[in-house]
């Protein structure tokens, strides 16, 4: 399984388009190479070097496995997909706002053999539980981001 994005390739910068410091909005994914089996897929963005433990900016679940792409700036999740709380407490997409330093962005994409029926305060931690023993496979995509203007 493959991700990336014409944004920015794998271990570059996330254009600040894409960040709190542009128009935060999501950037283009895409993927190919879905295992067999796969009844569902789910992307996290989180950030490891967050200060305070990892900060989640994006959660989506139930991606259905024929979709392969999100395009720039999606608002209105397609039918069927459902988004996770972030880490502001938000459904959507966050961008990159890191108070120090250059951070690490893991875009991970997950197929799985089964859809979820969460709540809908559901949150990365609820999502990862459910999906215990359901991953077929994933497949990671890192980006970059230092404020260009620091607090």
């Amino acid at each position: 399984m493959k991700l990336n994005s014409t944004a920015f390739s794998n271990f570059e910068t996330i254009p600040s388009k894409y960040t709190a410091e542009g128009e935060d909005i999501s950037p283009p994914i895409m993927w190919q190479s879905i295992p067999e089996g796969t009844r569902s897929l789910a992307l996290i963005c989180e950030d490891p070097d967050a200060p305070h433990g990892t900060w989640d900016h994006w959660i989506l679940y139930n991606i259905p496995p024929d979709m392969s792409v999100f395009a720039e700036g999606m608002k209105a999740l397609p039918r069927g997909i459902h988004s996770c709380l972030n880490s502001w407490g938000n459904l959507g997409y966050g961008g990159p706002n890191p108070p120090s330093g250059n951070h690490r962005y893991f875009f991970i994409l997950y197929a799985l053999d089964t859809v979820f029926q969460l709540p809908p305060d559901a949150n990365k931690t609820s999502l990862l539980k459910a999906m215990n023993g359901h991953i077929l496979e994933e497949a990671t995509l890192v980006g970059r981001y230092q404020l260009k203007n620091p607090r």
